[in-house]
C-alpha cells in the first residue's frame, strides 16, 4: 500500500485518481486548492510529507497559465524533495505530444491560437521537471477526454494524436499505474483507451 497525496483533487482528472487509488487500498490524501496552494513550496512540503507518491491535477482557470504552472512546478521541485517525496506522477497535456512524425502537436500548423498560451505554460512546467532531481512522469490523454463514452477497463500508449480519447476512470488508471511501477521515469506519455 502507498501513501498518495493528489494535488486538484477537486477537478475531474484528480477526483477520478482518488477513487482509483483508493480501490485499489492505497491510503490517500486528497487536497484542494484552499487546503494546500500547488504553487507554494512550503504547503507542497508539509501537505506532501509522509507520502510516497505526488500526483498533481490541479489547474487555476482564474490564474494567467504561464505564471500557475511555471511556479507549481518550481513549488513541487522545492517541495517535494522538503517532504522527502521523490516520485510525481503529473497530468499534462496532448499538445505537447509529438505525433508518429516527432513533432508536437502544438507546434503543426493550424494548431488553435487560443490553445498556445495553456500549451506552452504546461511545456515550461515540464522544462523546469526535466531540470529537476525529481523522478517525475508526465500522464496526458492521447488526445481528450471522453465525458460520455464508458471506460475501457484500461488504456494503451499512444502517440500525440488530438483524435483519440480516453474517459477519466481510464485516465486515473494510468496515473496510479505509475504511482505504483514507476514504469516510466523523466518522461512525457500519452495514453487513450
Amino acid at each position: 500500500m502507498l501513501k498518495i497525496v493528489v494535488f486538484g483533487a477537486g477537478g475531474k482528472a484528480g477526483g477520478t485518481a482518488v477513487v482509483e487509488a483508493r480501490a485499489r487500498g492505497h491510503e490517500v490524501t486528497p487536497l484542494v486548492r484552499s487546503a494546500a496552494d500547488v504553487t507554494d513550496a512550503a504547503a507542497v512540503a508539509r501537505a506532501a510529507a509522509g507520502h510516497d507518491v505526488a500526483i498533481v491535477a490541479a489547474a487555476d482557470a482564474n490564474a494567467d497559465p504561464a505564471v500557475f504552472f511555471r511556479a507549481a512546478a518550481a513549488s513541487l521541485v522545492t517541495g517535494l524533495k522538503e517532504a522527502g517525496v521523490n516520485r510525481l506522477v503529473w497530468v499534462s497535456l496532448a499538445s505537447l505530444l509529438p505525433d508518429a512524425n516527432g513533432v508536437p502537436v502544438m507546434d503543426m500548423a493550424g494548431f488553435p491560437a487560443e490553445f498556445q498560451p495553456f500549451s506552452l505554460a504546461h511545456r515550461a512546467a515540464l522544462d523546469i521537471l526535466r531540470g529537476s532531481d525529481l523522478d517525475w512522469v508526465a500522464v496526458s490523454p492521447s488526445g481528450n477526454f471522453d465525458l460520455e463514452g464508458k471506460p475501457a477497463g484500461g488504456y494503451h500508449l499512444a502517440p500525440g494524436d488530438l483524435a483519440e480519447h480516453i474517459t477519466y476512470a481510464d485516465h486515473a488508471r494510468a496515473l496510479i499505474d505509475e504511482a505504483e511501477r514507476a514504469q516510466f521515469r523523466r518522461t512525457h506519455i500519452g495514453v487513450t483507451s
